[in-house]
């Protein structure tokens, strides 16, 4: 359905076409004073310069027009030409009424049906997350959920780093501490053990020591180089370790996601993408796009356009060896076999920006993708801590993801069991959920590209704009609605009806921006839009609940009228938050 926005917008477009001028000078927006009207606009100015005339009579003219629509409850024209407007109270109980009964609150996105690659997570086997992991993981979460909830075949993939460098030094340090094992005889004929030789917690701490000991001696480090490089040719012995690490890596590492809420369709990773670079890149040295500098195979990416010098993308080393962007450009190759994408969403830090800058351009110079293949590389901020620097532990050490849930889920544990008269099991079933929701709240309610400051205490503050804020007023919705029901009432049959107050109609108004708002959250791929409005919406309702007797109004069909507005207020607020990534307790 069409938003309010769009509808006043015809109307007016109406309007200005029977005054003798363009509709498009009648493109409405939200006003930039409340305190006077609702919505504006400002099209008398610029058609003013085209007609030659006074933007107010132009504004006179069109208000004209309109003095008796049933839209509006009031409409007039000030000086020097904005059109002022305030939308019947009729016409809004009817918009409401049918958001309520219509799929997805009416939202149809203008632009949809496409298949999406969203490409977030980004861990690395054999190394648990850390709190570095953590933005990539909320916000990829959240702009998968978004995109599918405009219609489009969304395909999340975690991308794992798993055939790096990082493998041969794990298998030389395992070749250190367990020198006869199977794997490191030379003569063994045999199958290679089912079982791995060793636990997730001796893994994760293999390569802390390996990663060290590789850079302090050169003859470790060579000998792991050379590992990577009989791994990646093959090598039996080899890829059977490296097939123990990814099975009890991904186990783990599905066990983290699955306490942030997130979910991936593939679990697919570097060394998935292997087969493909020899084709591809003997493909871009026949189509003429390579060139050799220093002995590295390279591809220019500099346009016309540019206003800095951009360098060339190294699409392999003088050792022939593959990169990242290598490996990136033959996930492409591979991604475009299996799913044909209109679009590919990539999220990362942003200072990886000029990588993606050149794969992308790489990627549709080399004919990879199509030439009108949607690429977005959203990148993303530093979590600081209150230093403004980079998030540590107490002991200057990078915290581990789970670390840091538990310590904002105790956090949230102690506030309930403090202040409320509940069992332990209840109290730690609610910190769960509402720790998830102050802690992704917390980093999702920031611009995705901006840093920002991890603060425990606030964000776990059932006040202000944090998560448990909009948690406790979902669950003061609910419960009015389960003391009405108790009184033997349905709330199946319940309609909006005209707000008989200011904050009544605040609430229905904000309640109808649902629309704008998560359009506008899709085509910005932008979740802080969601957590503003659901931060407003909570705002006026709350300040609706102090100033109503929702329960104690005498009047029945006034009472049915609030119930079905709170409905709607909930039913809007557990559909952002789930498109957020976090649910809502039924109590707090």
């Amino acid at each position: 359905m069409d938003t309010i926005i769009e509808n006043i917008s015809n109307v007016l477009g109406q309007a200005f076409t029977l005054c003798g001028y363009d509709a498009k000078y009648a493109k409405v927006t939200l006003s930039n004073r409340p305190d006077l009207c609702e919505y504006q606009c400002n099209g008398a100015m610029a058609a003013a310069k085209v007609y030659k005339k006074a933007p107010l009579t132009i504004a006179d003219e069109v208000v004209n027009q309109l003095k008796e629509d049933v839209l509006f409850e009031q409409i007039e024209s000030v000086k020097p030409g904005f059109i002022n407007i305030c939308v019947s109270p009729a016409y809004l109980t009817e918009f409401l009424n049918t958001m309520s009964v219509s799929k997805q609150f009416g939202y149809v996105p203008k632009v949809t049906n496409k298949t999406v690659i969203v490409d977030y997570g980004g861990a690395n086997v054999a190394k648990p997350l850390h709190i570095g992991h953590l933005r990539s993981a909320v916000i990829g979460e959240s702009i998968k959920r978004i995109q599918r909830y405009a219609g489009n075949t969304i395909i999340g993939d975690v991308h794992l780093g798993d055939w790096g460098l990082q493998m041969g030094l794990i298998i030389e340090e395992l070749r250190d501490k367990n020198p006869n094992l199977s794997y490191f005889d030379e003569f063994f004929l045999g199958e290679y053990p089912s079982e791995p030789p060793f636990t997730i917690s001796e893994l994760e701490q293999i390569y802390p020591v390996a990663s060290k000991k590789s850079k302090e001696d050169e003859t470790f480090m060579e000998r792991a180089h050379q590992t990577t490089l009989a791994l990646q040719g093959g090598n039996k012995a080899y890829t059977a370790i490296w097939k123990h690490i990814m099975n009890i890596s991904k186990a783990d590492l599905k066990k983290n996601y699955d306490e942030l809420h997130v979910s991936f369709d593939l679990w697919k990773g570097e060394s998935d993408s292997q087969v493909y670079i020899k084709d591809m890149l003997q493909q871009m040295n026949d189509n003429g796009l390579t060139y050799e500098s220093q002995g590295a195979m390279v591809i220019d990416i500099q346009e016309e356009t540019d206003k800095k010098e951009l360098p060339p993308c190294i699409v392999q080393k003088s050792d022939g060896a593959a990169l990242y962007a290598t490996s990136d450009l033959a996930t492409m190759v591979q991604r475009e076999l299996d799913y044909h994408p209109d679009a590919y969403i990539y999220l990362a830090d942003k200072r990886q920006e000029l990588h993606f800058t050149q794969v992308f351009r790489v990627a549709k110079k080399a004919g990879i993708v199509k030439q009108n293949t949607d690429m977005t590389f959203l990148g993303f901020g530093t979590m600081n801590g209150s230093d403004g620097k980079p998030f540590k532990t107490r002991s200057g050490g990078v915290m581990r993801l789970e670390y840091l849930i538990k310590d904002i889920q105790e956090a949230v544990y102690n506030k309930v069991i403090n202040n409320r008269d509940m069992s332990d099991e209840e109290a730690l079933n609610i910190a769960k959920i509402v720790g998830l929701a102050a802690l992704k709240y917390g980093d999702l309610s920031n611009q995705a590209s901006k840093d920002y400051v991890f603060d425990i205490d606030r964000f776990i503050s059932f006040e202000g704009n944090t998560g448990p804020y909009i948690l406790y007023t979902i669950v003061r919705i609910k419960s009015i609605l389960s003391k009405y029901q108790e009184e033997g009432n349905s709330i199946l049959c319940d309609k909006v009806q005209a707000a008989s107050s200011d904050i009544e109609k605040n609430l229905q108004l904000s309640l109808a921006r649902f629309l704008d708002m998560i359009d506008m959250a899709y085509m910005e791929k932008a979740p802080h839009k969601i957590c503003q409005y659901i931060y407003e919406v909570s705002n006026i309702f709350n300040q609706f609940y102090h100033s109503t007797k929702i329960l104690g109004e005498k009047d029945k069909e006034k009472k049915q009228g609030y119930i079905a507005l709170i409905c709607l207020t909930k039913d809007i607020l557990l559909t952002c938050i789930d498109l957020l990534g976090f649910e809502c307790p039924d109590k707090m």
